[in-house]
């Protein structure tokens, strides 16, 4: 997966020396790319979704008569890309699934709603010897000491940061 990885990085990259190089296309290109190698959150996708051809006054004060905006953009790409590269060359990929991700994201918007004796508690019984229908019944008590205003709030906040995760 890794080769593989980088050689689409890399086939982007020279996407940036194309003659007819369209940048929102390639933007959304490389954010689904990064996306599946680094995860929805990376800050590359960040850096990358920012792109653009600046022509504000800013940038007109700022800009050297030897390099246009389409130039100083393509070689902020350029920079992203590379770094992509060397951080896989360097790093590897992180290869969980997206469910083991999704899993995690979820659990962690519960623990974030849960006492921090909730926490431990939860925790001791995942770790138990224990069957699974025995956890479940006791995180389900867990649950239910929660209340059933604090359950829909749970499930709310699950439900509405899945939904905010999924339109990005």
């Amino acid at each position: 997966m890794k080769k593989e990885a980088i050689k689409l990085l890399q086939q982007q990259l020279n996407k940036l020396e194309d003659r007819d190089f369209d940048l929102e296309a390639w933007k959304k290109y490389t954010i689904v790319l990064l996306s599946r190698i680094f995860g929805e959150r990376s800050q590359k996708i960040s850096l990358v979704e920012k792109l653009e051809y600046e022509f504000n006054s800013w940038s007109l004060r700022d800009a050297s008569g030897n390099e246009s905006y389409e130039d100083g953009t393509k070689k902020l790409a350029a920079e992203i890309i590379q770094a992509s590269i060397d951080e896989i060359n360097a790093f590897g990929i992180d290869t969980k699934s997206s469910s083991n991700k999704d899993a995690e994201y979820i659990l962690q918007l519960v623990f974030d709603e849960l006492k921090g004796s909730q926490v431990k508690a939860i925790k001791k019984i995942i770790a138990s010897e224990e069957t699974e229908d025995e956890k479940k019944r006791q995180v389900f008590e867990i649950v239910e000491s929660m209340g059933e205003k604090t359950s829909f709030e749970l499930i709310s906040q699950i439900i509405l940061n899945i939904i905010k995760k999924s339109s990005k």
